[in-house]
């Protein structure tokens, strides 16, 4: 650890990058997440109906089909075969994210992600406890679960308690039951599992996870050799497992975070200080001395915060 580990997460990288510069994905995320959400509302806000449907499937410009896979696949299973469109449009989504990172989706374009940041904000200010922490495998067994529930019912059955769905409910719809399991999330992650829905228990995480387990979009620690043990990517990143191998590692271990449970939601490079993170593709192999060996540029040792 460093003298660093005692200044408040991130205040190294705005003194070196400005406010902005140590907020720029997440202020990128912020503006996306609105983006797909404000897309599907200015429909039934406004009349103006670029996009009809929600993210579970829609239709846009009356042309373009999109269908979460997660969605046809629970369908498949209701024993419901789908339309031609319906099996293009998972057939889109599906190849896109594979592609780019399957949790891109929880980051980028879930709209629970503000909500359990908002929680994991606060938690982090009132100093709570860590709280009960499942088994990372139980959003599997959740994902397995609702797999058999829509086989059982002949309904896809996460469609009626998810809280992505029941938050877009609520805006077009205005305050009703739909906003209780969107609290409910919040409340979840703020008193009882730091980061524990999105981390632990919610299935649509898991398959992304999955989709995405071979994408090519990832975060490497290709300057890992600068990393000053400030700790911070730790404290900011909702998965930090997933940066040890890549930070830590030395000679010819990887930098690239290859893990399927990154979001790449650039946290990480945000908030450090020495630029140790960059996006780049799986294929990647630049060279990337580990903490302690010989690099063209000499360094003091690696980047990030532990929560």
């Amino acid at each position: 650890m460093s003298a660093k580990t005692k200044l408040p997460t991130g205040q190294e990288a705005i003194r070196t990058k400005g406010w902005i510069g140590a907020h720029k994905y997440l202020l990128l995320r912020r503006i996306s997440q609105a983006a797909f959400l404000l897309i599907f509302l200015i429909g039934p806000w406004f009349g103006l109906w670029l996009v009809k449907g929600n993210l579970a499937g829609s239709l846009t410009l009356d042309v373009l089909p999109l269908t979460d896979p997660l969605v046809l696949l629970q369908g498949i299973a209701a024993q419901y075969w789908p339309e031609f469109t319906a099996l293009l449009g998972a057939l889109i989504v599906g190849v896109t994210y594979a592609l780019i990172g399957g949790r891109v989706y929880c980051s980028w374009v879930c709209p629970i992600n503000p909500v359990t940041d908002g929680a994991h904000w606060l938690h982090e200010k009132l100093g709570m406890p860590k709280g009960w922490q499942p088994k990372r495998e139980t959003r599997y067994w959740m994902l397995g679960m609702v797999f058999a529930a829509s086989a059982l019912t002949g309904t896809i059955a996460w469609e009626f308690v998810n809280p992505i769905t029941m938050l877009q409910r609520g805006l077009v719809f205005g305050i009703g039951f739909a906003w209780t399991f969107v609290i409910a999330v919040f409340l979840f992650d703020l008193f009882v599992s730091r980061r524990g829905w999105c981390g632990h228990i919610c299935p649509v995480g898991a398959f992304y996870d999955l989709l995405g387990a071979k994408s090519l979009l990832r975060v490497t620690a290709v300057d890992r050799a600068k990393c000053d043990d400030c700790m911070d990517c730790f404290a900011v990143c909702p998965e930090m497992h997933v940066i040890t191998p890549a930070l830590r590692g030395k000679g010819t271990d990887t930098p690239l975070i290859l893990s399927g449970d990154c979001t790449n939601c650039g946290r990480c490079i945000d908030v450090c200080a020495q630029d140790v993170f960059q996006f780049t593709h799986r294929f990647d192999t630049r060279p990337s001395p580990g903490r302690g060996e010989e690099d063209a540029t000499p360094s003091s040792a690696p980047c990030n915060r532990a929560a």
